[in-house]
């Protein structure tokens, strides 16, 4: 697999998360939501980010308001729901979660023995040479 498939591969993974994110700071319109996830290295084009927000929206996590924009048409501001403060609360938790289990599986927890859950016995954890 080479890197930027899974780079790829990873982004469409917490696309929606990055989203909610961007709303949780402020309404926006869709071309500014893709420059800030550009800015951020998560490149993203209009085609990827209107069916997710679509899907939010029918998820009733996203609302919007058409608002006049003094550079031609009508903008579509999107804005977080209730449902959706609530959903990306459960996006944090459950990504600090496994950024701290991914800690855990590349570096270890520093103790050389584990317990086995199932069995409640203790393990004896080899390091690697």
């Amino acid at each position: 697999m080479n890197e930027d498939n899974v780079k790829v591969q990873m982004r469409k993974g917490i696309l929606e998360y990055c989203i909610l994110a961007i709303l949780s700071r402020g309404d926006s319109y869709a071309p500014k939501i893709i420059a800030e996830l550009k800015q951020a290295e998560m490149i993203v084009v209009e085609g990827t980010l209107y069916p997710i927000l679509t899907r939010q929206k029918n998820a009733g996590l996203l609302t919007y308001r058409w608002e006049e924009s003094p550079q031609g048409p009508p903008r579509k501001y999107y804005m977080l729901t209730e449902a959706g403060r609530q959903q990306l609360a459960l996006l944090d938790e459950a990504w600090n979660e496994m950024v701290e289990q991914i800690k855990l599986i590349r570096h270890g927890n520093g103790d050389e023995q584990v317990s086995d859950n199932s069995t409640g016995n203790v393990i004896e954890v080899m390091p690697l040479q």
